[in-house]
């Protein structure tokens, strides 16, 4: 069969990073506007934090929910003073972040390489396709796929099972793309390719002996190597 790219959406193709502005002058107003980069920071590692607790414990919700309980309990630990409408329209700046400036142009090479790709998130389906079309690059995919078809978080195996059950693909022609070392993992685990974008040169791989197949700095590279 063609072969087939699964992009992880969070940190992958959309920056979380995003709702920095947002942040800031949520803070700006309460003079804290100096918190916004370390907020942001402790804001994404809780949410994975608390979705990866959530799958050990079996007590599964939405992505989302995991989202906003990491920002309370971010707001809480920085005792920011966020109210209710603040964190509110944080959880809304979150459905609309953006996507890297590298994502569309590489999408678009791949395609036209005959090159299959799907969008393979943590996200519920309608949160991604809603993330995804904002952002201006839905079309680029053939379909979502999400881990909340099976309530289970990335990186259980369970979910690329599905992964692979949803594309009908084998294993060697199925490949995950992501930015997080957790994810290439997981999928390397579970007996797929895995390709991680390496976005922050300072950015360090876990020494599990799992390897990515394929380290790139961002997606272009990606479409010249796997295009």
């Amino acid at each position: 069969m063609t072969q087939v790219l699964a992009f992880d959406v969070y940190g992958t193709l959309i920056d979380t990073l995003g709702v920095l502005t947002e942040l800031e002058q949520r803070l700006g107003a309460l003079d804290k506007a100096a918190l916004a980069p370390e907020f942001s920071r402790r804001w994404r590692d809780k949410q994975l934090e608390y979705s990866f607790r959530r799958g050990l414990m079996g007590g599964y919700v939405p992505f989302s929910q995991c989202t906003e309980e990491a920002l309370v309990f971010t707001d809480r630990a920085l005792q920011a003073g966020l109210s209710e409408t603040d964190r509110a329209h944080l959880m809304q700046a979150y459905a609309r972040l953006p996507a890297f400036a590298d994502v569309a142009g590489a999408l678009r090479r791949l395609s036209e390489a005959g090159v299959t790709c799907v969008a393979f998130s943590n996200g519920t389906g309608q949160a991604v396709e809603g993330l995804l079309e904002q952002a201006g690059i839905r079309d680029h995919f053939e379909t979502v796929i999400s881990a909340d078809e099976v309530k289970r978080f990335k990186p259980d195996p369970a979910v690329y099972a599905h992964l692979r059950y949803r594309l009908e693909s084998e294993p060697g022609d199925t490949w995950l793309v992501s930015s997080n070392p957790f994810d290439v993992i997981g999928a390397r685990h579970a007996g797929l390719h895995a390709a991680w974008v390496r976005r922050s040169a300072e950015a360090p791989f876990d020494p599990w002996g799992i390897d990515p197949d394929l380290t790139v700095g961002d997606l272009a590279t990606l479409a010249e190597r796997l295009g």
